[in-house]
């Protein structure tokens, strides 16, 4: 586990400046059911953040591929007349309740649905991880993960899409080497990395240099902290207070010119890959770490000599 001391945003201050490759102004989101169950709280808690952009994964607890559609129509409907925009849809395909002994028609098909419905919402983005081993030996394990998202990520080149695969469950998870096993080995444009800041904390591992070897392939963030207790258990706070060392992530992003969103993950009440709290979520904890993002966005922003964040704007 992460032994690292947590961070201190006012301990910047004696940081020296680093020029970025250009000015750090990422669009700031969220996964919205973190926030509520329901869409009209997921929207009220970005209104109160004045955010306009939202990541979709489920809404009542539904994930959005699995919705009938005059559920998801009327989905669409609402986000649109809130002049919300949505930056990725984080989507259950190889994720950690899908073992790569599972059946791999449930993903295509689910896939097959997220085209259609990512068209409608105007967004290329789809999460994946790379499957659970469901027993398999290490070697059988990652052929049969490399063949699943060599196959999908065909499908989701000729439907537009990219698939962004999660430093979470799975063969790649938690391995720098094995991501990039997979984005140089399929070498599709529809196949690239979202990294997660406060995954490691729980996994064992250091976020800020599994992200320096990943950075050239990242296209999308999510943002989360964590300490570790006494006892092990892990606790989430907001970001910049922990051990995941959310500040280094930031400035190394700065630094490197990414030009995606950062979307805020709490884990407050809603863990799902833990089964707590399922179909629930805590709009002032999301609002408040939404604010901590903002205030560790433009403290960063100060430092590698660029404007701030751009309050959510897409862009």
């Amino acid at each position: 586990m992460s032994t690292a001391s947590a961070e201190s945003p006012a301990g910047l201050a004696a940081e020296q400046p680093v020029r970025a490759a250009r000015p750090f102004r990422p669009a700031l989101a969220g996964i919205g059911d973190e926030a509520a169950p329901d869409l009209g709280g997921q929207l009220a808690a970005l209104a109160r953040l004045r955010w306009n952009l939202l990541e979709l994964r489920t809404v009542e607890g539904i994930p959005l591929a699995h919705m009938d559609d005059t559920a998801f129509a009327r989905t669409a409907e609402r986000i649109g007349e809130a002049g919300v925009g949505v930056v990725c849809v984080a989507s259950k395909i190889g994720d950690w309740s899908r073992p790569a002994t599972g059946d791999f028609a449930v993903d295509v098909h689910e896939l097959d649905v997220l085209a259609r419905r990512c068209a409608l919402l105007g967004t290329r983005l789809v999460r994946v991880m790379s499957y659970p081993s469901g027993g398999l030996p290490g070697a059988e394990w990652g052929a049969r993960v490399r063949t699943r998202l060599r196959e999908l990520a065909l499908r989701a080149e000729d439907a537009g899409l990219v698939l962004a695969h999660e430093n979470c469950a799975g063969w790649a998870g938690e391995d720098a080497e094995r991501m990039l096993d997979l984005v140089t080995g399929i070498d599709s444009p529809a196949l690239r990395l979202l990294f997660d800041t406060g995954n490691g904390v729980a996994h064992g591992y250091a976020a800020p240099p599994m992200l320096r070897a990943l950075i050239d392939h990242v296209v999308h963030v999510h943002v989360k902290d964590a300490v570790t207790a006494p006892d092990g258990t892990v606790g989430y706070v907001p970001a910049g207070t922990g051990q995941a060392g959310v500040v280094e992530v930031l400035r190394t992003l700065a630094e490197h010119g990414y030009d995606g969103a950062l979307s805020i993950e709490p884990h407050v009440h809603l863990r799902p890959h833990e089964g707590s709290a399922a179909g629930q979520g805590d709009g002032a904890d999301f609002v408040a770490h939404g604010h901590a993002l903002e205030r560790l966005v433009a403290r960063v922003a100060e430092l590698t000599d660029a404007p701030g964040p751009r309050g959510g704007a897409a862009g």
